[in-house]
């Protein structure tokens, strides 16, 4: 195996997909807040990236680090302890999940995301930084929340992509050279939230629930009606539609 990769966030909703698929020519070193369970070639390390503890101790012989952990706030703290404490150990490769439209969009959980994207850049370490559209994970409560309320924001639109394709491109960017700004991750299909909403009741059993259209008031609803959270250039698509991944859930559950 070659040099041991650092991953932040390891035990995530993306981290574990990307830990299964380096795992088999990586060592690993999982740096989380909550370490899960040791595994062959997987050092578990207990550590707060915000609050900057663990990092000093997780750093030791890496080459490439890549962040994953993150949440509502804290984003660009995070990444400016790690960005100081790989340049202190002389790491190679800092790469990032970022989200798209995170220097358009006027919400903070945005604006973190391009404060980090920020400390990577200026770190003087050679990094490479991939942009996201939301996961399906995480367009799911938001349908589920619309579906109940029966609402749909009009002009609110999402391009929901994949978790294991995102998870997939993230691990062939860990394996390969420092690459900079690399193209968008989008799904296969942008869905308003008319339509979010009606493929959830339609798969879950609900068909014809009727929701109503609302506003979107201020500089989040203009920002949103004209599209800053999707991807601006001919990204690269996933496969897995929104239908594919409700169906698939629905048929976990029956099980």
């Amino acid at each position: 195996m070659d040099s041991t990769v650092l991953v932040t966030g390891g035990t995530g909703t993306i981290g574990r997909r990307v830990v299964r698929l380096l795992a088999p020519t990586r060592s690993l070193r999982i740096l989380s807040r909550h370490p899960g369970d040791p595994a062959p070639g997987i050092e578990q390390v207990r550590g707060d990236v915000v609050k900057g503890t663990g990092l000093a101790e997780s750093m030791g012989g890496i080459d490439t680090v890549l962040h994953l952990a993150g949440g509502a706030r804290g984003d660009d703290v995070a990444a400016r302890r790690l960005v100081g404490a790989a340049r202190e150990a002389g790491v190679r490769h800092l790469v990032l999940i970022s989200v798209i439209g995170a220097d358009r969009m006027p919400i903070g959980y945005f604006r973190r995301k391009a404060l980090a994207e920020h400390e990577l850049v200026g770190s003087g370490v050679p990094w490479t930084i991939l942009r996201s559209a939301q996961l399906h994970d995480f367009v799911l409560p938001v349908a589920r929340t619309l579906s109940t309320l029966r609402l749909a924001p009009r002009g609110l639109r999402f391009e929901p992509v994949d978790v294991d394709e995102v998870a997939g491109r993230l691990a062939e960017l860990t394996l390969g050279a420092p690459a900079g700004r690399v193209p968008d991750l989008a799904g296969p299909e942008v869905l308003d939230a008319a339509g979010l909403v009606r493929t959830y009741n339609e798969v879950l059993g609900r068909p014809g629930r009727r929701v109503h259209g609302i506003g979107l008031p201020g500089a989040a609803g203009r920002a949103y009606r004209a599209g800053d959270n999707l991807t601006e250039v001919a990204a690269p698509r996933g496969r897995g539609t929104w239908r594919s991944f409700l169906e698939a859930m629905a048929l976990a559950r029956a099980a």
